[in-house]
């Protein structure tokens, strides 16, 4: 079949539209009508050089549809299921999903090379194979990919909101209440309040932490935090830094959370300072894996039992926080509608990244049925 698709074909170059042709679904694999796609910071790394997939690649690891067909040995879905992409695949068997840690599949290992578990693409054109961002490639009408990739959720559920969960929310989320164990009464700083940076503040405002310090440059995502759970907004380090001195009496942050687009060497140690003995650090957002960001006192980090650690998905579940999430929205305990600062056509996902990058949107979404 054919679908239309927004494709990478090197760095620093812009998203380009096609149409490709698709494969049907293999055993253990599904075939999805994308109904919306998010546009997540992620994607922007592989146009920025900081992530090396393997090229061309359909773009888009957010996403949320219909299942139409089902290849054989399928077990979790069936032709009509509403389900979210998770952009980690969770096999449910290796070490790391054995042990309650499924947002490190193995399976996860190779997402940037756009193939499916087996090795084989779905995507192609011209000859040539077209892998998927993160086995998925949302940015397309149509994707075959793993059933491992998704998971199943009410038909109730708005899937152009339901798409959040995906990757951002629970990123965000996890790395305030699962990797960074933020805990009622804590302290929390929050460095860049986009996709992943809003949620971090809002789980840490469901853990009940009585000071959470959103610092971000925009105007307008600072006052999204203020409404959605923050306690406190500055537009730079050092402002935030000295309040946190005067709210905690001098004893600091219990946590700060890096969410920022591309993390470097300055927030990692605006971080590092911001937390008192015991603190913990959590490193989400990315950075070049070839560069070194992390430059910190390693006396200080002994002498005041400080944690530096990494975050990847937020250190979820899928299969059950994906779920969780959406049931706590429907619950009105988080916000999920308020995220969306504006929805585009397959067609303006340039636009939609130039946004991002102007620093215009909390959230953008494609609707793959806009027209």
């Amino acid at each position: 079949m054919k679908t239309k698709a927004a494709v990478l074909y090197e760095p620093h170059k812009p998203f380009e539209i096609e149409e490709l042709d698709l494969d049907g679904p293999k055993s253990g694999e599904v075939l999805i009508k994308f109904t919306a796609a998010g546009l997540c910071h992620s994607d922007l790394h592989l146009i920025d050089n900081d992530l090396v997939p393997r090229f061309p690649i359909v773009g888009g690891h957010e996403g949320a549809g219909i299942i139409e067909d089902v290849g054989p040995g399928v077990t979790k879905v069936k032709p009509g299921d509403h389900v979210v992409c998770s952009f980690i695949p969770n096999c449910g068997t290796c070490r790391y999903c054995a042990t309650g840690r499924s947002s490190l599949c193995d399976m996860g290992a190779t997402i940037l090379d756009g193939a499916l578990p087996d090795g084989s693409f779905r995507f192609h054109g011209g000859g040539n194979d077209y892998g998927g961002m993160c086995m998925l490639g949302t940015f397309s009408e149509r994707a075959t990919i793993s059933q491992h990739s998704v998971v199943k959720v009410d038909e109730s559920l708005p899937l152009e909101t339901a798409v959040l969960v995906g990757c951002g929310v629970p990123t965000g989320w996890g790395t305030a209440n699962y990797t960074g164990g933020v805990r009622a009464g804590d302290t929390v700083v929050v460095y860049g309040i986009g996709g992943i940076g809003i949620n971090a503040v809002q789980g840490a405002a469901h853990a009940g932490a009585q000071n959470i310090i959103a610092v971000d440059p925009v105007a307008f995502k600072r006052e999204t935090a203020l409404k959605l759970g923050a306690t406190h907004a500055f537009a730079g380090a050092d402002e935030a830094m000295a309040k946190i001195v005067e709210l905690t009496w001098g004893q600091m942050a219990d946590q700060a959370l890096v969410t920022v687009g591309t993390v470097d060497e300055e927030v990692i140690t605006s971080a590092f300072n911001a937390v008192g003995k015991g603190g913990v650090v959590v490193v989400t957002g990315l950075a070049n894996p070839e560069k070194l960001t992390v430059h910190v006192s390693g006396g200080i980090l002994t002498l005041f039992e400080k944690t530096i650690k990494g975050s990847l998905f937020g250190s979820a579940n899928p299969q059950y926080d994906i779920v969780r999430l959406l049931r706590l929205y429907q619950a009105g305990a988080i916000k999920l509608d308020e995220l969306v600062t504006r929805r585009y056509t397959l067609e303006q996902v340039n636009e939609g990244y130039q946004d991002l990058r102007d620093g215009k949107n909390i959230r953008g979404v494609i609707l793959h049925d806009a027209a």
